[in-house]
């Protein structure tokens, strides 16, 4: 818009050409009424063979099914839930307020129901590349399913979110996600439900080194506590460094030479941990731990996709953790499950880069 006077205060005389001497951008969204479209279709009588015809009516890209509320709309309300965390009244009050829309909460909650049910099939193929990664983080987190306790599992990789409720936090979860003919490495913390996995493993060293610390904290006087721990904490340091053979090897010969070198690090772990293993020093329990678990400590040696801790599927629950913290969970077996399709959803596009409002829109209006 350009601002310029017509006419000379003093000389009544048009004015005319003239120099740019501001400029100014002022950046606003403006408040757009709602709009409805009203599709009415008009069926014909031909006079001559009294055949009566009406037109197929094609409104998939403007809305899903039978309901009234239209795709872009939903898509707001889907994303305003997941993406945002917003309750649902805060929700139907924006709306009122936005655009003058009043939407009951029972239908805001059918609206996500709806984006749940158009992904399920998107859903089971983010289950499927999970299945079928190198690498897979797990974890999980508390969450309410109408008052009752139950958990959140969170099975991701640098490119898929994959969520889903159970009442259990029992390793039959895992098996049911991951599966027998799972051949990646499952990196996770030493919850013993990870264990019914029989195939490869990389345990967090976070929370190792985590439970270390909290360890030499009453024992700070005592020199053999301190010294252990720290000794372990070496061990860790160097495997953590290792970058592989130290000269151009075929892709078979770096293979064996970092297998060569897990083992190593495994007997040079035991080395600090076995004389303690069977004693009533404080510093028992966690080298039992490192006994139990080493064949699953230094995976990350013989991988070097795999990370040596779990701090990927922690951040993957955060999201979770917070809407938990404002909804305090769902109310029913299908808020749950909607809970963990859409969350998937999301989580997967925020993950990839991906626009989550047009992926979603795009998503319900394609074909199904």
């Amino acid at each position: 818009m350009q601002h310029a006077v017509a006419e000379c205060p003093q000389c009544d005389l048009l004015l005319g050409g003239g120099r740019e001497v501001s400029r100014r951008q002022v950046i606003d969204v403006p408040r757009v009424p709602v709009e409805v479209t009203d599709d009415v279709v008009v069926e014909r009588l031909c006079p001559h063979c009294r055949t009566a015809w009406k037109p197929e009516v094609d409104l998939r890209e403007a809305v899903v099914g039978g309901q009234r509320i239209g795709i872009h709309l939903q898509t707001e309300v889907a994303v305003l839930r997941e993406r945002w965390r917003l309750p649902f009244r805060s929700i139907q009050d924006y709306r009122l307020m936005r655009c003058g829309l009043e939407v009951r909460v029972g239908e805001l909650v059918s609206l996500v129901h709806g984006v749940a049910a158009r992904g399920r099939s998107v859903y089971a193929s983010l289950g499927a590349q999970i299945n079928a990664s190198a690498v897979v983080y797990g974890d999980d987190t508390g969450w309410r399913e109408d008052g009752q306790n139950g958990y959140l599992w969170s099975f991701s990789t640098p490119s898929v979110r994959y969520y889903l409720f159970r009442r259990t936090r029992a390793g039959s979860v895992v098996a049911d996600i991951i599966g027998e003919e799972f051949e990646g490495v499952l990196v996770s913390d030493f919850y013993a439900g990870y264990n019914i996995d029989e195939g490869r493993h990389q345990r967090c060293w976070v929370h190792l080194l985590r439970d270390l610390h909290e360890l030499t904290q009453p024992h700070a006087e005592k020199a053999a506590v301190v010294g252990w721990a720290a000794a372990v904490r070496a061990v860790y340091d160097t495997a953590k460094a290792y970058a592989g053979p130290s000269r151009r090897v075929t892709e078979v010969e770096e293979h064996a030479a970092r297998r060569a070198q897990q083992h190593a690090f495994e007997r040079e772990l035991m080395d600090v941990c076995a004389p303690s293993v069977k004693t009533k020093q404080p510093i028992s329990v966690l080298c039992q731990r490192v006994e139990k678990y080493l064949p699953e400590m230094f995976m990350v040696v013989a991988d070097p996709r795999v990370a040596s801790d779990n701090n990927a599927a922690e951040r993957s629950l955060r999201g979770p953790v917070v809407s938990r913290k404002i909804s305090g969970g769902t109310r029913s077996a299908k808020g749950s499950e909607t809970k963990s399709v859409v969350a998937s959803l999301c989580g997967t596009w925020l993950q990839q880069g991906v626009n989550v409002y047009e992926a979603c829109r795009q998503m319900l209006a394609a074909p199904t």
